[in-house]
């Protein structure tokens, strides 16, 4: 781990994005604050370091970061590992014959550093969800040493899941800049109008804003670039 001890000393500016689960709206918050940033003169980069479930010629989380970030890095620094199989990229990988690594990524993140002001950086699934046969997301962000933006969903369940994030966070020594709930369905949830309160009483970690249900991810996107990146500076 010595040469990842080195590339968190760095100073690598920007933020990691990591989700309470999978589907939870981590590419819409990571392409609004992309945006937000880059509307108001910050150069931002945007970076997804392992991507399964990817299909070709679909549109992807990867490729809407990219786009965000202004379109023209490379495909491959953006995403260094697109893998098909829906599943943790440890496990997609192990499926298709494929050996992941930590420095890959970490050498397309300093390419992408030295190209751009800060990065945005967002990881797959939860921030334990297995990386490589050896690290999991947890391991990465250690190796970045960025803070940490924790989205998760608006409704019951969330107090749980979040307190359990920002406590494996604080284990790791990791900073949690705020958190985002994020409203995935239309209907009401008696725990939605008490969660933030409960989550910031148990972790002291800053619930930053509770996103509106929006079917369109492009109006939800605007809604992030718009409000949510005056809260989440670099």
């Amino acid at each position: 781990m010595g040469e990842h001890t080195a590339y968190r000393e760095a100073s690598l500016r920007g933020l990691f994005i990591t989700g309470t689960d999978t589907g939870v709206g981590k590419t819409e918050v990571a392409c609004g604050l992309v945006r937000g940033h880059r509307a108001r003169g910050l150069d931002v980069g945007a970076m997804k370091p392992a991507q399964s479930g990817h299909h070709p010629g679909e549109l992807s989380d990867a490729d809407r970061l990219r786009a965000a970030a202004g379109g023209t890095d490379a495909v491959e620094l953006v995403c260094p590992y697109r893998l098909g199989a829906p599943l943790a990229p440890a496990v997609a990988a192990r499926l298709e014959g494929k050996s992941l690594s930590l420095s890959v990524i970490l050498e397309a993140a300093r390419t992408l550093a030295a190209r751009h002001a800060a990065l945005v950086i967002e990881g797959a699934g939860g921030l334990m969800t297995p990386l490589t046969d050896r690290e999991t997301f947890a391991d990465l962000a250690v190796a970045f040493g960025l803070p940490v933006l924790v989205v998760a969903r608006a409704g019951l369940g969330t107090v749980n899941h979040v307190a359990l994030t920002c406590e494996a966070l604080r284990a790791r020594a990791l900073v949690a800049r705020g958190i985002v709930l994020n409203r995935t369905s239309r209907d009401h949830d008696p725990s939605e109008p008490h969660n933030a309160a409960e989550i910031e009483r148990l972790t002291g970690v800053r619930v930053l804003a509770t996103l509106p249900f929006e079917r369109e991810q492009a109006a939800r996107e605007r809604l992030i670039a718009e409000e949510l990146s005056r809260e989440v500076q670099f």
